[in-house]
């Protein structure tokens, strides 16, 4: 391992732990974290019951109260602190998300920026204006405001288990709640407890913040609980209907960010080498392991055989490997369950008549990045989100067959268009059904003052990023105030 990424050295707070605001056994006793690299165990972590929940959300919801009339200047400073203490150290995220997700160092480097990033405006959103002056018919004063949901709910996948746990964590505190974060079990280090001791060192409040690994049992207890009025899921499309349909009897607000069939549209007039390089870039980054992979290419007939040529050969001539060797561009697939549905889909693909220009194969999980071409538009590499290395090419001979295309899948995540005519990219884009558009960049993009989301089955609810955290965690109030007490006629 190299020297730098290993763990030997660190003496965690939370080995064996869960954090119900301070670090405490979970009612679960104790699960190994493993390296999907290696197979080895890197850590021990708390496990945590649905009677963790419970316990969790009742320190939560009481710890709220005074988290939410603190001022906003006091609330932001901690997100300061947190957001100066990773940047200043951002090995104390990166030195676990490379062994426990398996992400490349580069991706790990990013994800951390992408954390600080996130802190950052957390304590921006703090001090934005939360309310607006109403016109009223009396003569009184009207007017909106924001106040907090009380406890938020989250629940983190493992993919960009930092980001993506961050993005839900922080606004959500920022904005006077507190939370109970229920990890992904196979990244509970950088997916939330590291988030949880950073925090804690920020200064924090005790009981604002609980970090419960745990199965599905937690999971549940967690939607289903009768006093966290808000969630905010980050997973499965099939796992996100499932959520909603549990939280729907209690009315629950249901933020749901889900999985992506994305499109990556290569109009004729493109640049073949750069239209190559944000393909591969947006198909194999983390192992295709994200929800705004590029899916599907679709590209012009004139320049099929091109395209998939070049995008072959930066297929092959990717390192795959341990992502603690600095010389791995890309690490191991999560486990052996995604692995073998991974090869599945490309293995029926392959029967079905399309063509294997690279990849195809894989050595334990290293998934060598696929490129699949001579698609028929039903094959089940190109309907079906992957979630793996694979980079499906179809072509099309229209604009408009290109677009019918796009807006036929049940997913609405993001969109790619590369051209040499950005203002005609423009005009197209709003023909298309989806959260984002990026045009002359690949899929793969989330900026934390953006309003982040999907539409159809890549999402519903309120949107990361921005104000719009403001919208996504907290309710609207509206109050009147007049000087005197209204006389009615009985």
């Amino acid at each position: 391992m190299n020297a730098s990424l290993s763990t030997d050295a660190v003496r965690p707070k939370w080995s064996g732990k869960v954090f119900d605001g301070s670090w405490v056994d979970g009612a679960g006793g104790t699960v190994p974290v493993t390296a999907p690299a290696t197979g080895k165990q890197i850590a021990t972590v708390g496990y945590a019951s649905s009677g963790d929940v419970d316990h969790a959300v009742d320190v939560a919801g009481k710890s709220q109260r005074a988290w939410a009339a603190l001022t906003y200047d006091q609330r932001a400073a901690v997100f300061r602190r947190a957001a100066g203490l990773l940047a200043d150290d951002p090995g104390r995220l990166v030195n676990w998300l490379v062994p426990e997700s398996g992400s490349g160092q580069g991706k790990a480097q990013f994800e951390a920026g992408l954390v600080v990033s996130e802190l950052e405006e957390a304590a921006a959103l703090a001090s934005e204006p939360y309310g607006e002056l109403l016109r009223s018919t009396k003569p009184r004063m009207s007017f909106a405001r924001r106040i907090p949901h009380g406890v938020v709910g989250v629940i983190s996948p493992f993919n960009f288990p930092a980001i993506l746990s961050t993005r839900s964590v922080a606004p959500a505190l920022a904005a006077g709640n507190a939370v109970v974060l229920k990890p992904d079990p196979r990244t509970p280090i950088s997916g939330g407890l590291a988030l949880a001791e950073l925090l804690a060192e920020a200064g924090l409040p005790e009981g604002l913040l609980h970090v419960l690994p745990g199965g599905a049992d937690a999971g549940a207890a967690l939607v289903e609980h009768p006093r966290v009025p808000c969630l905010s899921f980050t997973g499965s499309t099939a796992a996100g209907r499932s959520i909603a349909a549990a939280a729907a009897p209690l009315l629950k607000k249901v933020h749901l960010e889900l999985g992506g069939n994305n499109a990556l549209l290569v109009l004729p007039d493109a640049d073949l080498d750069d239209a190559a390089s944000a393909g591969a870039w947006g198909s194999f980054l983390h192992q295709g392991q994200i929800c705004m992979t590029a899916g599907r290419h679709l590209v012009h007939t004139s320049m099929a055989e091109a395209y998939v040529a070049k995008l072959a050969a930066k297929a092959d001539a990717i390192a795959v490997g341990d992502p603690t060797d600095a010389a791995n561009a890309l690490g191991p697939v999560i486990d052996e369950q995604q692995r073998d549905r991974i090869h599945d889909l490309v293995t029926r693909t392959v029967e079905q008549g399309a063509s294997l220009a690279a990849g195809g194969t894989y050595d334990g999980l290293f998934y060598r990045p696929t490129v699949l071409a001579d698609l028929a538009y039903d094959a089940p590499a190109f309907q079906e989100e992957v979630f793996g290395p694979v980079a499906p090419v179809i072509t099309y001979e229209t604009v408009d067959e290109a677009l019918e295309i796009i807006n036929s899948s049940e997913y609405g995540l993001s969109v790619s268009i590369l051209t040499e005519d950005t203002y005609r990219a423009i005009e197209l884009s709003e023909q298309i059904e989806s959260g984002a558009v990026h045009i002359n960049d690949q899929t793969v993009d989330d900026e934390s003052v953006a309003p982040f989301g999907g539409l159809k089955a890549s999402g519903t609810g309120g949107r990361f990023g921005g104000k719009a955290n403001l919208d996504t965690f907290s309710d609207v109030q509206w109050v009147t105030a007049q000087s005197r007490i209204q006389r009615y006629p009985f």
